[in-house]
């Protein structure tokens, strides 16, 4: 790949100018996520403790395979979210116990991985 005029890295081939920045393939601990992934697996709050719902989806990340808890804080139940389900999703990310957390994210449900194609 070409380098710039000035020697500080490479050009993007489509386009002058541009410093082409490498995408890390971990998860950020903090920050805005756009993302898409299936339902893996979901968590239903018992009736003793405050209402929410929380889910376990699988998605790619930069080539890397990631799990992102999504929880819905005051719903015990967000229709047609179930284990299979693909989502679409956006939120800030943070990072509970270890696992990377979406709370309350806006999403949109694409359909089942099987009803895709």
């Amino acid at each position: 790949m070409p380098a710039l005029p000035n020697g500080r890295g490479p050009a993007d081939p489509d386009g002058p100018g541009r410093v082409l920045v490498p995408v890390p393939a971990a998860l950020p601990e903090r920050g805005r996520i756009k993302a898409r992934g299936v339902v893996t697996s979901l968590t239903i709050a018992p009736v003793t403790s405050p209402p929410s719902f929380s889910v376990l989806a699988g998605i790619d990340w930069n080539g890397a395979r990631k799990t992102v808890r999504i929880i819905w804080m005051g719903q015990r139940r967000v229709p047609g979210v179930e284990a299979g389900v693909a989502l679409r999703f956006e939120g800030m990310l943070t990072t509970v116990d270890g696992t990377p957390t979406v709370y309350n994210p806006r999403y949109e449900i694409i359909g089942r991985p099987d009803e895709n194609g």
